[in-house]
């Protein structure tokens, strides 16, 4: 019992030392990305709309994104819908976001923003397809969205597969 009391103590210690909280991050480049959106575009999947939201979480240390598209049916394909979720975040000096999608797919994505403009740019894997996805600003309340796949093994070959645009709710 010492020793868990010991444990705890320690902990709290730590907790309180100057630094050892963390620190709120610093989204500027990212602002304008901040809320809820409502978009509509076409791809590779279809026709489709559906919508978006970029909303600060864990004390504005981490945005998370979240996003659900509708696609109706189409050239012999069912309806269907996608699900996905982004944790991005700070590592060191660079911004990272880990999404996760309803069909199973995991990318890790390097982020880079600036005027603008927002890149997330998937890690490269041998043998891989790897994604991009562009946020570009396009009035106050709008945004030009692009999703770009490689094939395989071939990671600075993107080809678009969704291009859609969105309006702020």
């Amino acid at each position: 019992m010492r020793n868990v009391r010991l444990g705890l103590l320690a902990l709290t210690v730590i907790a309180l030392l100057p630094g050892a909280q963390a620190k709120s991050a610093d989204w500027d480049a990212m602002q304008f990305l901040v809320g809820e959106w409502v978009g509509e575009g076409g791809g590779g999947p279809g026709q489709g709309s559906g919508g978006f939201s970029f909303l600060p979480d864990l004390k504005n240390t981490v945005l998370v994104r979240r996003n659900h598209s509708e696609y109706p049916p189409q050239d012999g394909r069912p309806a269907y819908s996608h699900e996905d979720l982004m944790v991005i975040y700070r590592d060191g000096t660079r911004v990272r976001g880990d999404n996760y999608d309803n069909e199973g797919h995991v990318i890790r994505y390097a982020v880079q923003a600036a005027g603008g403009q927002v890149v997330f740019l998937g890690d490269e894997q041998p043998s891989a397809a790897r994604y991009r996805l562009i946020y570009t600003k396009s009035g106050a309340y709008a945004v030009k969205i692009m999703f770009e796949i490689t094939p395989p093994g071939k990671s600075d070959q993107f080809a678009k597969y969704i291009e859609a645009s969105a309006k702020r709710k």
